[in-house]
């Protein structure tokens, strides 16, 4: 006789749901830095090369310290771990708010805060999105993950909005709001780990932090992070697909920067580009709404390609468009399948994944799936300087073209399954 269990509902999970308000505030500190600094870098300077050197900078920042953090999050809790990176947010935020209201903000200074903010969340954001393995059983991961892409797909509906709104008044405002919001992340990471005390919970972080009291080998973090990168590259199912992630989000970022950056350059107001980001984002939220609906019944390999096909396309088109209700209309198509993409490769990789390996793995995919994306704002600043904003835009269709490419070619992202068939995959690689 078989006993049929009812699935697993995340609205009724008290501590995905603090998890979940710990990190969207975490994540609309950074949505909001993350619209403001190019706009700054690009008022103070009125140069888009030195505002691409800024993002630049702070893409390696992160994707460095990423390294770093995954070994933290598989040495220590991680949930401690979320609660630290929150309250250094605090001190970084109320330090750029400091020197925007001392009219302090240069070249020199928008690139120092954006390094430590960035090298903050490599540090500690890696604990964030790891924890998640603990609170969400596997049969749900799909689901979860799909639910966060509706989370970062409203971050950018209403961080495009607010930025260009507190922008308007003045930077110190983004800095207080991102205070505000660290402050958020700190207090329920702080519930979030109080609660897993009252039930008894340990996590995979703290069990680490357990063995190290027991006498043991030193730790080595090369041999540590060696681990994590040696895994992933040996599953097909997960390190082929890195290229093709890194390809991707090269030429659909860059893409996306050199627009924002044209429109500064042509004298468009940040509301009206804060207005268009929301346009954008509102998309984004529609496809994250029906992405709990296609995860499961779709097999993710098969919404890998459809969403890079569509995201390709829109790369291709936005190159003849300059007006700015005809960029939002094609970028809103393009990204329309993303957040189903990204529910279905996020998903399998986090129930794939042993738990004891997550942070390193995670850095791993991160640094080799993002290492690339530091060179987006590089390409859109000195792409506009040199060759102009068509030519610049049609470099990065290229690459997204590419990846097409690599995904139709690759068998291993083709023959990932629906969302029910993950676990029962993942098991055919654990000997590989």
């Amino acid at each position: 006789m078989t006993i049929a269990t009812a699935p697993h509902r995340l609205w009724r999970n008290r501590r995905y749901l603090t998890w979940l308000v710990s990190d969207t505030s975490k994540g609309l500190a950074a949505s909001l830095f993350a619209f403001a600094i190019p706009l700054l870098a690009l008022i103070v300077t009125n140069d888009p090369a030195q505002a691409g050197i800024i993002g630049g900078a702070g893409m390696v920042a992160r994707l460095l310290m990423t390294l770093v953090g995954g070994i933290l999050a598989d040495r220590h809790r991680r949930i401690l771990l979320m609660l630290l990176g929150s309250l250094l947010g605090i001190l970084l935020a109320g330090a750029f708010t400091l020197l925007a209201l001392a009219d302090a903000l240069t070249f020199g200074s928008l690139l120092v805060i954006d390094v430590l903010l960035a090298a903050r969340s490599g540090l500690f954001d890696v604990a964030g999105e790891s924890a998640i393995k603990e609170i969400v059983p596997d049969e749900a991961m799909g689901r979860a993950q799909a639910a966060n892409q509706g989370r970062d797909a409203a971050l950018q509906l209403a961080g495009g909005p607010i930025g260009g709104l507190l922008l308007g008044v003045g930077g110190w405002l983004v800095g207080v709001a991102m205070t505000v919001c660290h402050l958020v992340a700190a207090v329920t990471a702080w519930m979030l780990g109080r609660e897993a005390r009252r039930a008894g919970i340990v996590d995979a972080g703290a069990e680490a932090d357990d063995a190290a009291t027991a006498p043991a080998a030193a730790p080595n973090a090369w041999a540590e992070l060696r681990e994590g990168f040696t895994w992933l590259m040996s599953r097909p199912d997960l390190g082929g697909v890195l290229l093709i992630i890194t390809t991707i989000n090269l030429g659909f970022n860059a893409a996306i920067t050199t627009v924002i950056y044209a429109l500064q350059q042509d004298g468009y107001p940040e509301v009206l580009i804060g207005a268009m980001t929301a346009g954008v984002g509102a998309v984004m939220l529609v496809g994250a709404l029906f992405a709990p609906l296609l995860v499961p019944r779709f097999a993710a390999g098969r919404l890998a390609v459809i969403g890079l096909s569509i995201a390709a396309i829109g790369a291709i088109v936005v190159s003849m468009v300059t007006e700015p209700w005809a960029i939002v209309a094609v970028l809103g198509v393009a990204v329309l399948m993303i957040p189903a993409l990204n529910a279905a490769m996020m998903g399998y990789f986090m129930v794939a994944t042993p738990t004891q390996l997550l942070g390193r793995a995670n850095s791993a995919a991160g640094v080799l799936g993002m290492g690339a994306l530091p060179l987006a704002p590089l390409i859109a600043g000195f792409g506009l300087t040199w060759i102009g904003r068509e030519w610049t835009l049609l470099v990065c269709a290229g690459l997204c073209v590419l990846a097409v490419a690599l995904a139709l070619g690759n068998r291993a992202l083709r023959a990932l399954p629906v969302e029910s068939r993950w676990a029962e995959h993942a098991k055919q690689y654990e000997s590989v």
